[in-house]
């Protein structure tokens, strides 16, 4: 049985090398996605993971994608992940965060997905603690 680096490893070649078919082989035939910061994005099941890729590929055909640390504790495998790449329209593709991998037999099972769009706008801490807690003019009471 694979060990989850040896998982991840096969993922980020896949992505890297835009092997599609190397990439879904990556994933369970049941693999169960979920991002909790968005649970409506939720998915399930190989033929969702492929449609999602061949868009990314055929969006950002020089994606590159590095796992900056992995950490494995029985069966799950944390990693950080840097994507980046150009958008067909010329504008950045990048996305930093965390994924959490349960793999078995060599592929992922399922996954909770932290991965979000890096936004380089210049704003602070305080810019980013205000907008979460201060109410904006016009929400309701």
């Amino acid at each position: 049985m694979d060990r989850p680096t040896e998982m991840v490893q096969r993922l980020v070649h896949a992505t890297n090398t835009r092997d599609i078919d190397a990439l879904v082989d990556c994933f369970d035939a049941d693999y169960v996605n979920e991002t909790p910061c968005h649970p409506a994005r939720g998915f399930g099941g190989r033929a969702q993971v492929r449609r999602n890729w061949e868009q990314i590929f055929e969006f950002v055909p020089d994606l590159h994608v590095e796992v900056l640390r992995c950490t494995v504790t029985g069966d799950v495998a944390w990693t950080e992940w840097d994507m980046r790449g150009t958008r067909r329209d010329l504008t950045i593709h990048h996305l930093c965060g965390v994924i959490l991998f349960v793999v078995r037999d060599g592929r992922a099972v399922s996954a909770r997905f932290y991965l979000e769009p890096v936004h380089d706008d210049g704003a602070t801490v305080d810019d980013a603690v205000s907008s979460q807690v201060v109410r904006q003019s016009g929400d309701a009471s």
